[in-house]
């Protein structure tokens, strides 16, 4: 096997960050609400100051991305491309929106980013058929890694390997060593589907456990979310943090998270949130008050789902992809 150049270890150091915070959308957090799987709808914030910010509801009903295409629209053509999102939410046709059918909607919006980055990076691990080996996908990321770079604790390539096997391990649903496309998808986001969140856990834990001890303490919080600690002054949601680490995330109070605790923090109870975003959007919109919205009432109310400007949609208009 051929050794690593120091320009192949930059170049896979490089494609390993760029894969873990592709896969793993908490990797990079800001604060402790980053961390946690069932991350919001929007980044925005629903309310301010007490005044409502449709710029959530936008978020949630058409996604980030979308959503920021907004503005590249006049307000007609808005009003159109909504006419047609509106169709497709409504999948009996029986000309009303119901509250299951908008949930299901925000649902499929909020995970479509998952199978587009699933279908990009499937072509470029250059799948064989309808599986992919482990052993491919190992060489494609890693590229040939000797034994000596193995040893080499300066890229812990053998850590991210393990890590990664560890992953790919628990995505084989069948265990036939195989991932298919569906399983390739829990590989790359666990966060997304219930039978992996045990591993974001774990790596949750590895992550910011720095002395190994199989635990966080309050130092190893706080400087996860605030890694410039020490170059200025405490700001008031690293303050808010700690208090949140004493009063709620550690629950046995021995000043750090164990396991359990880790999965209580990022595994928050168990609520709804696209339930949550049709009941408003909903009950913001439904003139009449039969609990359906017409495409009249949410044409009415074009600006609470898409704003007086609108996105094409992407490919979900153009592309005919299935919802």
């Amino acid at each position: 096997m051929i050794s690593c150049s120091p320009a192949m270890k930059l170049y896979v150091g490089l494609l390993v960050v760029a894969f873990f915070m592709g896969s793993l959308s908490s990797a990079i957090p800001r604060d402790g609400a980053k961390r946690v799987l069932d991350k919001p709808l929007s980044d925005e914030e629903h309310f301010e100051n007490g005044e409502h910010n449709p710029e959530f509801d936008h978020e949630a009903f058409l996604g980030e991305d979308e959503a920021k295409e907004f503005d590249e629209l006049s307000p007609e053509e808005s009003v159109d491309r909504l006419g047609i999102i509106i169709t497709k939410i409504d999948k009996d046709g029986d000309g009303k929106v119901t509250e299951e059918e908008l949930k299901n909607w925000i649902q499929y919006v909020q995970k479509r980013y998952v199978l587009k980055d699933t279908e990009k990076q499937w072509e470029e691990q250059k799948a064989d058929g309808t599986t992919l080996k482990w052993e491919s996908y190992k060489d494609t990321t890693y590229g040939p890694v000797t034994e000596e770079d193995l040893k080499d604790q300066t890229y812990n390539y053998k850590d991210m390997i393990e890590r990664d096997e560890r992953r790919w391990k628990r995505a084989d649903k069948d265990n036939d060593g195989l991932l298919s496309k569906e399983e390739f998808a829990d590989f790359l986001h666990p966060e997304e589907v219930q039978h992996m969140r045990d591993i974001v856990v774990q790596e949750t834990l590895e992550d910011i456990d720095k002395d190994k001890d199989g635990h966080i303490s309050l130092e190893e919080y706080i400087g996860d979310m605030w890694p410039n600690k020490g170059e200025e002054e405490e700001p008031d949601w690293v303050k808010k943090e700690r208090q949140q680490f004493a009063d709620f995330r550690d629950k046995n109070k021995d000043g750090k998270l164990d396991n359990d605790e880790v999965a209580d923090w990022i595994i928050p109870p168990d609520y709804d949130q696209a339930d949550a975003e049709a009941k408003h959007l909903i009950y913001e919109s439904d003139e009449n008050k039969d609990g359906v919205l017409t495409k009249e009432e949410i044409l009415n109310k074009h600006d609470l789902f898409v704003g007086s400007q609108a996105t094409d949609f992407g490919e979900a208009l153009t592309k005919h992809d299935e919802f």
